[in-house]
């Protein structure tokens, strides 16, 4: 049965753990890997722009000995006159995996149930898997573990990377904490869904409104920008519901005092971060930023071993 990655808990924790492990050992040698020999091509779809998505698979994928084709959906039929079902029917038959940046995580659902090659989100409306992986990876670079550290997400709490951390930070046995306004809360089934794979990992998940109670003694700190793509026109009563919580040096004290900052970019310094947080020596930005392509490359050879 060919595996996807369409949600962060389409691994489990041990799959999670091979993915993670296999990401280090990429990592310390980059180009010892190339299932992709060949080339083989993996199509890379794109509803959204995107930098770091767009590099770390093109490059990934040239890594591993491919070639990555790179699709806009603006220029293809996908989203148009065909659906993602017969998109993935034909993609299938010359390509040996999708990756598809999208809207709606209903699109992906259907071209993965569609296709006998591996689908992966690089990103939807509800969930971040390939950058929790990543994030996951930069994590535990800095503080030696996962399991039994807490992580604390302020911002929108219906965010992607929201639900993303839940799942995947309760999969590797982490505390979550969610500081959010009560407008913006997280989708509760996903919580659910977390709190269900956290009784079996030791994790926890915990929503709080107060910002200062999320990250009090927190090892990691985490946000993502306020206004995402699509709802620009959002912005002003965004930023007016979410003023409170911006990471701020302030609000970086109440963490532990070794305690790192993530955030995914692209950011908007002085809304959701502050200058001084985002390039402090707390930030390990751009240790998780190269990580995409540690993580995706461990990814991509995961799932082509099971196809």
């Amino acid at each position: 049965m060919t595996r996807h990655l369409l949600r962060d808990d389409d691994l489990s924790p041990a799959e999670q753990r091979e993915v993670l492990d296999l990401a280090k050992r990429m990592k310390a040698d980059r180009w010892g890997a190339q299932p992709l020999a060949g080339p083989q091509t993996v199509a890379v779809i794109f509803d959204k722009s995107s930098t770091r998505t767009r590099v770390s698979f093109a490059v990934g994928i040239a890594d591993l000995g491919g070639s990555p084709l790179i699709i806009s959906t603006a220029n293809s039929q996908l989203g148009g006159k065909e659906t993602p079902s017969d998109t993935a029917r034909v993609l299938e038959r010359m390509v040996s995996a999708i990756v598809w940046r999208t809207y709606a995580q209903a699109g992906l659902d259907e071209m993965a149930a569609g296709t006998r090659v591996p689908v992966i989100n690089a990103l939807s409306d509800d969930f971040h898997p390939c950058q929790l992986l990543a994030d996951l990876l930069t994590i535990e670079e800095h503080k030696g573990r996962l399991a039994g550290l807490t992580v604390a997400f302020v911002g929108d709490g219906a965010d992607n990377m929201v639900h993303s951390y839940l799942l995947a930070g309760a999969t590797a046995g982490m505390h979550v904490r969610i500081g959010h306004p009560e407008r913006y809360a997280p989708d509760p089934k996903i919580v659910d869904d977390a709190r269900r794979i956290a009784e079996g990992t030791g994790g926890s998940v915990t929503l709080e409104h107060d910002p200062t109670a999320a990250v009090r003694g927190a090892d990691v700190v985490v946000t993502d920008t306020w206004v995402s793509m699509g709802r620009e026109e959002e912005k002003e009563q965004r930023v007016a519901a979410l003023a409170a919580y911006k990471v701020t040096p302030a609000l970086m004290a109440e963490a532990a005092p070794d305690a790192v900052f993530l955030h995914c970019l692209p950011a908007d310094r002085g809304y959701e971060v502050e200058p001084e947080v985002i390039d402090g020596p707390q930030s390990v930005i751009w240790d998780e930023a190269e990580n995409r392509l540690h993580a995706q490359k461990a990814l991509l050879t995961w799932l082509l071993a099971r196809a």
